[in-house]
């Protein structure tokens, strides 16, 4: 397999374990009324919880994103007038992201569950349960949303990424050593990536309190103790709009974004940093500078 699948797969993980507590504070949040903060009573043991369909999925998912977006990219480039068009960037990632999606869907769906399951609940015993009750086509609830969440949000991901990368000031190589330039690299890439996760997550929060409300709705008290929308049907997404515009008008369709831009910022600095160490390991060159800076 390609060096950016493996680089895609690896830092998806490390993305998952190090920004799991963050997103189940984040979900809990979306999809209760009136959350009030209960992160630091949280045991180590509830931070895990949802961890394995993301780290299985999340890992696929990302590899499959890179893998994508660095394809997609090619072909539009070879397509375009312009080497420079910032379209190029932004139509390969949402392309990436639209691709991701037969794997995005049910791994959400899952993660939502677990992380809102009381009491705990294993992702295996969730993914079972949504098979033995919907089959296979239970594990796209809310997929189409996903799919949008995901086209719009890795469009400005990459296209935020490619900006930052692009302009962040260079440094003069005159009297800097490698181990100094070495750094500023490094640094260049976890802010740069810290960044682009910040803007994803603000262009597409509203889609994904509605997602995250229309798959952990009704789902049966026993595994998922949820307080959100009351109803005796399961609705669909402009029912979830709706309902949660009666909640509170547009305050609730943001709720969680303050905790979720912390672990965006976090998360994606910490991904970057790894895709592109990976990259550059497995003689990639300067891994994503190789393959976008070119643009």
């Amino acid at each position: 397999m390609s060096a950016d699948f493996w680089a895609g797969y690896l830092s998806g993980v490390v993305g998952i374990v190090v920004g799991n507590p963050l997103d189940i504070e984040k979900v809990r949040q979306q999809t209760t009324r009136h959350a009030i903060g209960k992160l630091y009573s949280q045991s180590s043991v509830a931070f895990m919880k949802g961890t394995a369909a993301p780290i299985f999925g999340y890992g696929a998912l990302n590899a499959l994103l890179f893998v994508s977006y660095n394809r997609s990219e090619a072909m539009l480039k070879d397509a375009a007038s312009t080497r420079d068009a910032g379209w190029v960037t932004w139509t390969a990632g949402a392309m990436g992201g639209l691709a991701v999606w037969v794997v995005s869907a049910p791994t959400e769906l899952i993660k939502c569950r677990a992380q809102m399951s009381t009491p705990a609940t294993s992702s295996w015993t969730i993914f079972k349960q949504i098979l033995r009750t919907d089959g296979v086509k239970g594990l796209y609830h809310g997929g189409v949303v996903t799919a949008l969440r995901d086209s719009i949000g890795y469009g400005f991901y990459f296209w935020t990424y490619e900006l930052a990368h692009r302009y962040w000031p260079a440094a003069a190589a005159a009297g800097r050593d490698d181990n100094t330039s070495g750094r500023r690299e490094t640094s260049k890439v976890l802010l740069c990536g810290g960044i682009a996760g910040i803007a994803t997550w603000a262009s597409v929060f509203p889609l994904d309190v509605i997602k995250s409300r229309l798959q952990t709705q009704q789902y049966p008290a026993s595994v998922l103790a949820y307080r959100g929308i009351a109803s005796k049907k399961r609705g669909g997404a402009w029912h979830i709009a709706k309902d949660t515009y009666r909640e509170g008008g547009i305050r609730p369709f943001f709720r969680g974004l303050s905790i979720c831009s912390v672990r965006a910022f976090l998360v994606n600095a910490i991904q970057w940093a790894v895709y592109e160490w990976i990259m550059s390991e497995m003689s990639m060159g300067n891994g994503h500078a190789r393959l976008l800076s070119e643009a």
